[in-house]
């Protein structure tokens, strides 16, 4: 098992969340190697914690993972009078979790202030080569960017599930991910978030991924699925209580207007993509690329924001992203050329939105030179390897 890039706590009790296959027992496991380990996947523990929250918690001790927590959102009360009756004892309590609803509502919400709430998203590119070498607006030295080069088009294509890149040859990588859409992404999603339809998830699936980087309206997926609204509704949001798909909001000035706007819909990993559709344009692709990249990374606490944006103009033009911090403003645009004209660069160079923070402004692009452009840092796709933000 390579290292992950999640900073974990080793005193204060935590609850991780990250979709299915991201890889969190295993690190956890490894991390914490004798602590007594339980997961509610097991239909016995599962029946024992149902049965029983607090005698199913007293018999753990004080050092324990249960993994998969959320199934049994009652098992908080015990562990909330576990971390207070022994904080001598430094109980040191972790929980996992899949979906983020019943983390964040019925277990994050009790045990408030006791606990920290981490997420581990899939791997980063080059993660599994091993820990951040430099920041993203730094570029690559020469050996390094050999081996970004060499590995770019893999993780592109097969995304960073860790057991994926844990097998090189390229058809064991389709095969796994085969797997995962009739498994993880389809059946076990259905059976975890209590839908009853596999179809409709496919069906979900593939309306997100054909519309990927665009606006996106109940209605247009509901004719895009065949399901009623209110169905299309509910199947959306499950896939982005799974972890396996995120939004970006429309940037306002005036925060209230956020959440407002339209919503664009982007997949957490390139695995995804290859595993569930072929309909989608390499400009798609790449820009869901750039885009789970940098959500990554801000899952992972590289980024200090509650969200990432994209912004419109009154005109119609857009800025891919916008990340909001507390002393910055972060403007990209993605482009999937390998030359960028001074035309391309227009749109970026000449917003000017209203802040006293400062602005920073950048183009992620498929080539391979590394410069800035005037007030612009032009930075290669494969750059993100092994980069923090």
């Amino acid at each position: 098992m390579f290292s992950r890039w999640c900073n974990l706590n080793l005193e204060k009790s935590f609850i991780l969340q990250g979709p299915r296959r991201a890889g969190k027992s295993t690190l956890l496991q490894a991390k914490f190697p004798d602590y007594k380990y339980v997961t509610l996947d097991d239909l016995d523990d599962l029946a024992l914690a149902k049965k029983d929250p607090k005698m199913f918690i007293e018999k753990l001790g004080t050092h324990f993972i249960i993994d998969e927590a959320q199934r049994i959102p009652e098992l908080s009360l015990p562990i909330k009078k576990l971390i207070d009756q022994n904080k001598q004892n430094k109980t040191h309590a972790i929980l996992t979790g899949s979906t983020g609803i019943r983390l964040k509502e019925q277990l994050y919400d009790t045990l408030a202030g006791r606990i920290e709430f981490l997420r581990l998203p899939t791997c980063c590119f080059g993660e599994n080569f091993g820990l951040p070498t430099h920041k993203i607006d730094q570029p690559l030295d020469h050996d390094l960017e050999v081996q970004a080069k060499r590995e770019f088009q893999s993780f592109f294509t097969f995304g960073g599930f860790p057991e994926v890149l844990n097998n090189l040859p390229e058809e064991e990588k389709e095969k796994i991910l085969k797997l995962y859409k009739n498994s993880y992404f389809t059946r076990d999603l259905a059976s975890l978030l209590n839908l009853d339809n596999v179809e409709g998830i496919k069906a979900m699936f593939g309306a997100l991924i054909k519309g990927l980087g665009s606006r996106y309206e109940m209605s247009s997926l509901s004719k895009e699925t065949g399901l009623s609204i209110p169905t299309a509704k509910k199947y959306f949001n499950s896939l982005l209580l799974s972890g396996l798909s995120f939004k970006l909001y429309g940037y306002h000035l005036g925060p209230a207007k956020r959440y407002i706007a339209k919503s664009k819909n982007y997949f957490l990993d390139q695995g995804i993509l290859f595993a569930l559709s072929d309909e989608f344009s390499k400009g798609q692709a790449f820009e869901n690329f750039i885009v789970s990249e940098i959500e990554k990374r801000r899952q992972l606490g590289f980024i200090n924001a509650d969200e990432l944006y994209y912004y419109e103009s009154a005109g119609g033009s857009e800025i891919d992203i916008v990340i909001e911090e507390k002393q910055s403003l972060t403007l990209i645009e993605i482009k999937s050329s390998k030359k960028l004209s001074l035309k391309e660069l227009k749109n970026i160079k000449t917003y000017n939105l209203k802040t006293n923070k400062k602005i920073k402004k950048m183009v992620f692009y498929l080539g391979d030179d590394f410069y800035w452009e005037e007030n612009i840092l032009i930075i290669p796709a494969w750059n993100f390897f092994r980069a923090s933000f």
